[in-house]
């Protein structure tokens, strides 16, 4: 995805006799290119040349693929310079994965057939010749042409632009896409993380405290049992009250990692089971004709979970209605209630999380709420079958225009 210009005060106007900003920065950017070009082509030249010319012998291979990991940061350079002289906004190619190749052979491999680092090698090497040729032209013109420079540069700076894009912007849709699930995965990863830690303070400061504390008061008791009955029969009487609290709460918690209503009996029993929990009446639509995989079935639970719990919250509404249906490959879920309204990014209520919880599996988070209600907020996963097989189809809508983007 390349953007020539981000904003309207970086888009050059058009040439004019008069000399702008715009002009000084393509005629600076058109006199660097010779010195520029002529780094790059040695470098390409020289390392590639070296690399395929000791490919029979065992450094060559590795030596060539060092060399093309190197023109990747010629490219980054490059890419700097259109951006700061020619207003040229191209998006930074996806990094190689070369930590998680699992060895020599496959990061070799790997740096080999790197698409990025061929097409930035191409473009140096064509670079040189064209910057003899942008470099004589300009410095010429300075001096015999200056009234007609104006025009002479934004041409030989438009032929720039266009190199840039083709040569230096990423690939294509895939490698774009490999960008965004890098990212994902990282979302995912710091999402795991905080709920292990949640769990493990659930885990300490719940039921495990209680556990001691049933223990210590079973010691005490099993101490009185002999001279004093009566108190011992207390003290079981209290270590038996805690040990039902204790179950209580290590269900809620097991019921907050994977419920097994939603396991034994799909969405439909476990969102009602959650809308039973909300302080307003919820009505509860699911229309599945077959259950989705394991996995997409926990995230909408707990979409539901928590944006009932907001309901309950923050809304000051009346009522509330979940639906949720297949469409077209994907699995759907609105839930909508009658409050206040004005729910925004800024709330602070964990929804980021959960709307970056969708985006990591693919997912979208979209949210109507104007001021005075009501509340829509709607949800898209994609529809995978109980062996884990993505469903054909793909998303039914682009989030609207101005929605906003998690909601409270």
């Amino acid at each position: 995805m390349t953007e020539p210009f981000p904003s309207p005060d970086d888009r050059p106007p058009p040439a004019r006799l008069a000399y702008d900003r715009h002009t000084w920065k393509e005629i600076a950017h058109l006199l660097a290119n010779l010195p520029v070009s002529l780094v790059g082509f040695t470098y390409v030249v020289s390392t590639l040349s070296l690399g395929l010319g000791l490919a029979v012998t065992v450094v060559g291979l590795p030596l060539l693929a060092a060399g093309l990991l190197g023109t990747r940061l010629l490219g980054r350079g490059e890419r700097a310079r259109a951006r700061a002289l020619l207003g040229v906004r191209v998006e930074e190619p996806s990094r190689l994965p070369l930590r998680e190749a699992g060895g020599f052979l496959p990061w070799l491999w790997m740096a080999l057939k790197d698409p990025v680092g061929w097409r930035t090698a191409l473009y140096e090497v064509i670079r040189l010749p064209w910057g003899i040729v942008t470099f004589t032209v300009t410095l010429t013109s300075l001096f015999v042409l200056w009234p007609v420079l104006p025009f002479i540069a934004r041409g030989l700076a438009n032929a720039d632009r266009a190199m840039v894009r083709g040569l230096l912007s990423p690939s294509d849709e895939l490698e774009r896409r490999i960008a965004e699930l890098e990212s994902d995965r990282g979302v995912v990863v710091d999402t795991a993380a905080a709920d292990l830690r949640r769990i493990e303070r659930d885990l300490h400061d719940g039921a495990q405290a209680r556990l001691v504390n049933l223990a210590m008061g079973l010691g005490l008791a099993k101490e009185k049992l002999l001279e004093d009955p009566d108190a011992a029969a207390s003290m079981v009487e209290e270590a038996h009250g805690e040990v039902k609290l204790a179950l209580r709460e290590l269900r809620d918690l097991a019921r907050g990692i994977h419920p097994a209503v939603l396991t034994d009996r799909g969405l439909d029993a476990a969102l009602s089971s959650v809308a039973s929990r909300c302080t307003v009446p919820v009505r509860v639509t699911v229309d599945l004709a077959e259950r989705p995989a394991a996995a997409i079935e926990g995230i909408a639970y707990f979409t539901v979970s928590e944006l009932l719990q907001n309901v309950s919250k923050h809304s000051a509404a009346r009522t509330a209605s979940v639906e949720v249906w297949r469409s077209d490959g994907r699995l759907l879920i609105q839930v909508e209630d009658d409050g206040r309204g004005g729910a925004s990014l800024e709330g602070g209520t964990g929804m980021r999380g959960l709307a970056d919880r969708l985006g990591a599996v693919d997912g979208l988070f979209v949210v109507e709420s104007p001021e005075g209600g009501p509340t829509t907020v709607t949800a898209e996963l994609p529809w995978r079958d109980r062996s884990g097989a993505l469903a054909e189809g793909g998303r039914t809508h682009a989030p609207a225009q101005g929605s906003v983007q998690p909601a409270t």
